[in-house]
């Protein structure tokens, strides 16, 4: 069953997201900034509500009042990363826009890619870590200026549940080059969406969105140590059977 649904979801997920990246091609030719971003956000409300009512994935929230009140306050957003659930997942849960910094490869991926491309993001190229990292500052304080929040994985890439990867300082290094806040937040969506897998499970994915983390006067290697402590803390409480 979870294999048939994981087949239907798939299939949903294609039907629905190719001629809604069409349509957001042509409107981007003439209109950019927040209107297009809430659109794209649009297809990824669509593709959670296939995850609820095909896959039976449901998530949770907590610390939504953490976040920043101010409309114009920036906040630099420090995910942990299981599976592709969260990315969709997010920009339909935050108040403001979202910038996500992600390798460029993903602009290759046919209609998906194609769309994320027109939207105002942060993508890199990997192999060129310091002109990537000045790319992300540059880039960043515009968007923070702008009311728009950066998003960013530390570990860098996926990490199987109820493991650990090398949080990397470049989020904590952009907050405090930009004086943003850092938000770090949990999220344990390999119970029901594994890294990598293609067959998901029903079941609830826990988002705990922290105390907000001044980056002012701060050194990038120890907010990156506050960051990882609490993450990695909250992901014991919220999947304690993941780290037994």
């Amino acid at each position: 069953m979870a294999f048939l649904r994981s087949v239907l979801h798939l299939l949903w997920m294609l039907v629905t997201v190719v001629p809604w990246a069409i349509v957001l091609l042509l409107a981007s030719l003439f209109a950019r900034g927040e209107p297009l971003y809430w659109f794209a956000a649009g297809w990824l409300r669509v593709a959670m509500w296939g995850a609820r009512w095909i896959l039976g994935i449901r998530h949770r929230v907590q610390g939504m009042e953490h976040l920043p009140k101010d409309p114009r306050a920036g906040a630099v957003l420090l995910v942990k990363h299981q599976s592709t659930y969260e990315t969709f997942l997010m920009p339909t849960l935050m108040p403001h826009p979202l910038a996500y910094v992600f390798k460029k490869e993903l602009l290759y991926i046919p209609f998906f890619g194609w769309a994320m491309g027109r939207l105002d993001m942060i993508h890199i190229d990997r192999a060129q870590r310091a002109q990537a990292f000045n790319k992300v500052v540059q880039q960043g304080k515009r968007l923070l200026e702008q009311g728009v929040w950066i998003i960013m994985f530390p570990e860098g890439t996926r990490i199987p549940r109820g493991q650990k990867g090398q949080y990397k300082t470049g989020g904590s290094r952009l907050a405090i080059d930009t004086g943003a806040p850092v938000i770090p937040i949990a999220v344990t969506s390999a119970k029901c969406w594994p890294r990598k897998a293609f067959v998901k499970y029903p079941g609830v994915v826990d988002v705990s969105i922290g105390p907000a983390i001044p980056s002012a006067g701060r050194k990038a290697d120890e907010l990156m140590v506050e960051v990882e402590a609490w993450i990695e803390a909250e992901m014991r409480r919220l999947d304690p059977e993941a780290y037994r």
